[in-house]
């Protein structure tokens, strides 16, 4: 069952109907997709009411198998916000984000970088180990794609969808260059409801 955070009969009939007409809407567009991702994309759309994200939506292949296998391991999940992270729901790992934290505000100063860059680089140094979801900062998804080419960073994913006419498009073309499994968005729409809803399609399907 299809939830989208309905806990009563009334939400689940809401959902389960709203899904039905996104299929219908974008069945065309996802017929090629494995389950996994045509769900991914289902969600996507579903989250924002908009059609245009079935074309818009890249899936590299490996990036389901890649991002499961992490969650299923209870490795980190990474987001470059914390509206991303208040969304991510059902994860019985650890979800993190380091934007508010005094050492990346101290990093950002002093390496003249965004706090965005500066907040990866803290997680690092942290330990972190798992997925990245990125909704809103092409200078963080810039930051891993960089960390990742020296080797400095162990990311197994990474949902990299910011949003905006500086830098996003440009970020995001970057990281379909590599070899991280990733799920993108082309252009400049993404955003946070997005990034969640990429990782909330994978963690539900993890959960049935």
């Amino acid at each position: 069952m299809y939830n989208m955070g309905a806990s009563t009969k009334p939400g689940y009939d809401i959902a389960n109907k709203s899904r039905e007409i996104v299929k219908s809407l974008i069945d065309d567009k996802t017929k090629d997709l494995t389950y996994e991702e045509r769900d991914i994309v289902e969600r996507v759309v579903h989250s924002t009411a908009d059609p245009d994200y079935a074309s818009l939506v890249k899936i590299s292949n490996d990036f389901v198998d890649s991002a499961l296998k992490s969650f299923n391991n209870k490795e980190d999940i990474l987001t470059d916000i914390n509206m991303v992270k208040s969304g991510i729901t059902r994860y019985d790992g650890k979800v993190s984000c380091y934007i508010r934290d005094e050492l990346s505000r101290k990093m950002a100063k002093s390496e003249d970088i965004t706090r965005s860059a500066a907040a990866i680089r803290v997680a690092v140094e942290d330990g972190f180990k798992g997925v990245v979801a990125i909704g809103n900062a092409p200078t963080a998804l810039l930051e891993v794609i960089k960390m990742h080419k020296a080797n400095e960073i162990d990311v197994k994913a990474v949902v990299g969808v910011p949003v905006g006419f500086v830098g996003a498009s440009e970020s995001k073309e970057l990281l379909s260059k590599t070899d991280i499994p990733h799920v993108i968005t082309t252009g400049p729409k993404g955003g946070t409801p997005i990034a969640v809803a990429v990782i909330n399609s994978l963690l539900n399907i993890n959960k049935n």
